[in-house]
């Protein structure tokens, strides 16, 4: 596969269309056999899946559960992360959200699942507490969920 075969097209490895983020690793997140911390990598999913989270529920939200955690293949230097995010269910005051890390590599000429895991979040009232979710304002595609 080439660069070129990327431009325009849904990455082969998901079906969803656009990455929640897109990040590139530093020569900080580094440990010593020459990978990506699995720290660094779990955040950058924390962080997507709260933005996920958020919109869905259209408030605050916090993580409560991370199940399934896979690390499926190293994360290298110079890899280009792009973290995918879809809201799986949708319960009286949680949410689950399924996050997998797509890593390209070589100049976009491969891509490697590195990553996936199923995020668990609670909507949160103004006093930080577990409040229903509203699912007659849920945003566009998530009203089947």
């Amino acid at each position: 596969m080439t660069k070129s075969d990327h431009i325009g097209v849904k990455p082969a490895l998901t079906s969803r269309e656009d990455p929640i983020l897109r990040v590139v690793p530093g020569p900080a997140d580094i440990n010593s056999n020459g990978h990506i911390f699995g720290g660094w990598v779990l955040s950058q999913m924390d962080t997507a899946a709260g933005i996920v989270a958020a919109r869905a529920t259209q408030g605050a939200t916090a993580t409560v559960a991370i199940d399934a955690m896979e690390f499926i293949a190293p994360i290298l230097l110079r890899d280009v992360i792009s973290v995918y995010a879809e809201v799986e269910r949708i319960g009286r005051t949680s949410l689950a959200i399924r996050i997998d890390v797509i890593a390209t590599r070589s100049r976009g000429a491969e891509e490697v699942r590195v990553t996936s895991g199923l995020f668990t979040f609670v909507a949160l009232d103004e006093n930080h507490r577990p409040r229903v979710i509203d699912k007659s304002n849920l945003p566009e595609g998530l009203k089947g969920v």
